[in-house]
Parts: structure tokens; C-alpha cells; sequence
């Protein structure tokens, strides 16, 4: 008597999707626990007194002293550290800012819109420019316009964001009167036309690698025989273009972008420094200059938690384009 083939393994079906949705969870989990330590510990390494920063150059011992003794940093570092993941997991929150007292999670989270919404227009730009450069690169392949995409990533890969950042002040800016040289202006409107300039910059940085990846990607594709079958079948050009090759090309490119999402994110946080924007990338910069060490650990821990969040995300996307990619990423 033949056994039916339709049992489940634990590797396949509804429970298999389970298992591994919980094993990417506990992955995520054991990383952010291990940047909310690492970024514990590393910050205390570096040199320099937050009470001094407060208290001034010349201030007396006894000040010192008592300084330390208000902000906790004279207890051991172990009980520190316990202090500070009892404050994290029963506030959500890291502390309150040794400089002005308030909390951490309040200052993140007055800054965080502007950030994310660069974040999120950044990360627009790149995939649509790529998307284009990539598209017209592959469909001439080793015409001048190919060689022309391709050598771009080559140049834009060696120049520093904040470089590229000030290169399209000078020209777009200050010569061509395009878009405002800093600042956020007001409204949608203004907001979204003082961050152009910005996002730009930012999705410069992931223009090169998305580029060279989709492209190839989308080579193989072209090269594959279902699509001479479907050219022999005279399906129109752009159909096979963009219902058949774009979608198997962008899973390689889509799981890179994910791989990336953390650079884009600490590449705004230097754009925000360059163009004078008020978001998170500014009060970072600040808080290390003051030593503010919980504003700087809830900005490190929430971009990491982000950046779990949104890899997390893109894992399960591409999972659900393609569900033999499960667990593979």
C-alpha cells in the first residue's frame, strides 16, 4: 500500500514556515542583545569623564566626586550594566540624558521623523535610479551606454559620502540654485524639497553595488532559456522585460539591499552632519562630544533594533517571492 505524499516534514509546511519564522526571531533577538552590550561596554572604553564635560575643566575633586556619584558612575560597572537593562526592558528607554535631564527615548524621538523620512527617500531614490541604470545596462550589453553604468559604480565606490555630499552642495547649490544648501524647510512641501538633496547623496551610496548586482542578475536572466522561449513565441519586449526578467533578477538584489540597510542608515546620520539637518545624525554627534552616554546608547541600540527589524522584514519577503530561499539568508 502506497503512503501518501502529502505528510509534513519538519522542514516543509505550515509548521516548517513556523520554525523558521521563530529561528529568524531568535536570531534577531540574540543580535540586538548583543549590540545593547556591546555598546555598553565599548562607550565606557573610550577616554573622557561626562562629569568633567558637565562640571567644567576646573572642576574641584569633591564636585567630581559628587557628580559621579548622581549619575551612578561610581558604582561597579557590572551593576551599571544591570541598571542599565533593567531602565531598557521595563521603560523602553536608556536613561535620561546626562546633559539636559531629559529622556533619551523623548530626544530620539523628537529627531527620528526627519531621519526616517530621509531614510525612506534615500532609499526610494536608490532603487528606482538602480532599477533604470540597470535595466538600460543590460538590455545594451557591451554597448557605449553599458560601459558608461558600468564604469559609475567604479568612481562613485571610492568617494566618501560626506565627499559626495559636498561636491552636490557646490554644484547644485551654491552654482545652480537647485535645492537649498541646508537646513529642513517647512512643511511637506519644503520638507520633502530640503531633503532631496540629501537623499540623493545618501542613495549614492548604495546606487554602485545595487547596479552591478541587478545587472548581472538580470544578464543571466535574459540568457536563460525560458525567455528565448518566450522571444520565439514573440511575446512583446518589454512584457518579458518587466513581468519575467525583472522579477526573478530582483531577489539577489532585493536580500543585498537588506544586507546594506545598515550602511544606509549610518551613511544618513553622516549626510545629516554635512547638511546641517536636526535629526538623529546631529544629536549623535553631540552626545559623543558631551559624552551623554545614554542618549548615545539609545541611538545606537534603536538603529540596530531598525536595522534588525527591516532585515527581518526583507528576509521574509524574499521568502515569499521565492520560498526555496527560506532560512538560507
Amino acid at each position: 500500500m502506497m503512503k501518501s505524499n502529502n505528510t509534513l516534514t519538519p522542514s516543509t509546511g505550515r509548521n516548517g514556515s513556523y520554525s523558521w519564522l521563530v529561528i529568524a526571531l531568535v536570531r534577531a533577538l540574540i543580535v540586538i542583545l548583543c549590540v545593547m552590550t556591546a555598546v555598553f561596554f565599548l562607550i565606557r572604553i573610550v577616554p573622557g569623564d561626562p562629569a568633567k564635560m558637565i562640571l567644567g575643566e576646573y572642576s574641584t575633586p569633591e564636585a567630581l566626586k559628587s557628580m559621579h556619584h548622581t549619575l551612578g558612575l561610581d558604582l561597579p560597572v557590572w551593576e551599571q550594566f544591570v541598571r542599565f537593562v533593567q531602565t531598557l526592558f521595563t521603560q523602553g528607554d536608556t536613561g535620561n540624558s546626562i546633559v539636559t535631564g531629559i529622556s533619551a527615548r523623548e530626544l530620539i524621538a523628537e529627531r527620528a521623523p526627519v531621519t526616517l523620512l530621509l531614510i525612506a527617500l534615500a532609499s526610494a531614490l536608490a532603487i528606482v535610479i538602480s532599477l533604470l541604470l540597470a535595466t538600460l545596462a543590460a538590455t545594451n550589453k557591451d554597448k557605449l551606454l553599458d560601459h558608461l553604468i558600468r564604469i559609475f559604480p567604479t568612481i562613485t565606490l571610492g568617494m566618501p559620502i560626506f565627499w559626495v555630499g559636498i561636491l552636490l552642495i557646490l554644484l547644485l547649490s551654491v552654482r545652480l540654485h537647485w535645492f537649498p544648501v541646508g537646513g529642513v524647510g517647512e512643511g511637506w512641501t519644503g520638507t520633502l524639497y530640503s531633503l532631496t538633496l540629501p537623499a540623493i547623496t545618501v542613495a549614492f551610496s548604495q546606487i554602485p553595488t545595487l547596479v552591478r548586482s541587478l545587472r548581472a542578475q538580470m544578464l543571466e536572466v535574459l540568457e536563460s532559456d525560458f525567455v528565448v522561449t518566450l522571444k520565439a513565441a514573440r511575446i512583446p519586449n518589454r512584457v518579458i522585460l518587466f513581468k519575467h526578467v525583472l522579477r526573478n533578477s530582483a531577489l539577489p538584489t532585493l536580500m543585498l539591499l537588506g544586507v546594506n540597510i545598515s550602511y544606509l542608515i549610518g551613511g544618513t546620520l553622516v549626510v545629516e552632519q554635512v547638511f546641517g539637518i536636526k535629526g538623529i545624525g546631529s544629536l549623535l554627534f553631540t552626545s559623543i562630544s558631551k559624552r551623554d552616554f545614554p542618549v548615545i546608547q539609545g541611538i545606537a541600540l534603536y538603529c540596530a533594533i531598525s536595522v534588525v527589524i527591516i532585515s527581518l522584514l526583507v528576509e521574509i519577503l524574499s521568502w515569499w517571492l521565492d520560498p526555496r530561499t527560506k532560512g538560507k539568508q
